[in-house]
This record gives C-alpha cells, structure tokens and sequence, in this order.
C-alpha cells in the first residue's frame, strides 16, 4: 500500500508541474497561443517577449511554486505514509529518493503538460524551486551561477545551461544525499536536452539576447 501511495504522490507531482502557466496566462492576457509565438516554449522567457514584463514574473513565480510544491508535498506527506503503513518495504531511507522522483515528474510535467498535447517549457524555473525544496544553498550557487552568466552574456538559455551544470557539482561538493546528486544529474542533463535548439543557435551566434525578439 505504501509503494502505491507514493506512485500516487509522483502523480500528483507531475499533475503539479504540468499546470501550463505561460500558456494560461498568454491566453488570459493576448488571446494568443504562446507556443506559436517566438521561441515556441511555455516558459517566463518567451512570455516575457511575446506578453511583457509583468506576464513573465507571474509565470515565473507560479513555475517556481510548483515545482517546489512538487517536492514539498512528498516531505509533508511522507512521515504520515510510514506511520500508517509502517509495516511496508517502504522505510524513511526512501524519502530522498522518493522527493528526487517526485521532482522529476514536476520537471516532465512542465515540459510535457497533459493539458496542452505535452508540449511545454524547458523546466528551467521548476527545475529550480524543486532545488529550492531540496536543497536551498545549491539552488542559491545555481541563481548566482544564472544571473552571472546573464550578466555577461544577456542570453538566458546559456544561464540555465550554466545553472544545471553548476548545480550538479554543488550538489557533490557540499555534501548532499546522494538521491539529490543523482536529481542533478538527471534533472541538468534533460534541461540541457531540453535547449538543443538554442544551442545549435548559440553555435551559430544567432541567440537571442535579452530584450531581443527570439526566433523560432
């Protein structure tokens, strides 16, 4: 019962990633379909060019909540499975793998939302409030690693790329269970993944920089 039980929580989690925030409120506000617009994706960075400033903050919070709410539902909800199915194989050693699980169901549901034909964003922003619930100083490195990169370079695909590769090593370097090592890992390799246009575009020196008109 406890092994379908969290089944049940990694549901719901990927339930919660794929509330499709940028498509909503691009609706809402234009009457537009954001993933005919610009880049194509669901996230706060095409909103921002295709909505404005104030649609992009909205939908970068909300990702931001729902990926945290993703994980912080399973570290609420967990003790109370054990203490009511304690006879079970499942133990407290499985809540970090069990937390990683339900944020990687909060990543692929952002990316690939049941509600609008699984297409989404690239699950920058969920990526990040799950690593806000997991593991605060990693998720503060990997903002500081973004908003550097950003700086220097007004090109927010790269930030993210440079956040998920500075989050893996974080991870290790201070120590974290390994479950969240391994989350890293997975999570920044399919975030990465996820950017495989904007790379060949990076390549080609046609990225758009902030404040730009992206291309598709």
């Amino acid at each position: 019962m406890a092994v379908f039980v969290v089944v049940l929580l990694w549901a719901l989690a990927y339930l919660l990633g794929s509330f499709p925030t940028g498509y909503l409120v691009a609706r809402w506000i234009k009457g537009i379909d954001i993933r005919q617009h610009g880049s194509g994706g669901t996230g706060a960075t095409n909103v921002l060019r295709t909505v404005g400033k104030a649609a992009a903050i909205s939908v970068l919070l909300v990702d931001l909540l729902k990926g945290m709410a993703a994980v912080v539902l399973v570290q609420l909800a967990f003790p109370t499975v054990l203490a009511t199915f304690s006879d079970g194989p499942v133990t407290l050693a499985w809540q970090s793998w069990v937390e990683v699980g339900a944020g990687l169901m909060a990543i692929v549901g952002h990316s690939r939302s049941i509600w609008i034909n699984f297409t989404g964003g690239k699950s920058a922003a969920s990526g990040l409030g799950i690593l806000l619930a997991l593991a605060w100083p990693v998720a503060l490195g990997a903002i500081a690693a973004f908003a550097i990169t950003l700086g220097l370079s007004r090109i927010v695909s790269l930030g993210s790329m440079v956040a998920a590769l500075t989050t893996i090593g974080l991870m290790f370097a201070t120590g974290q269970p390994l479950a969240y090592g391994i989350f890293a890992i997975i999570g920044g390799v399919y975030v990465i993944l996820r950017h495989r246009t904007n790379i060949e575009r990076l390549l080609a020196g046609t990225e758009p920089r902030l404040g730009s008109q992206a291309s598709k």
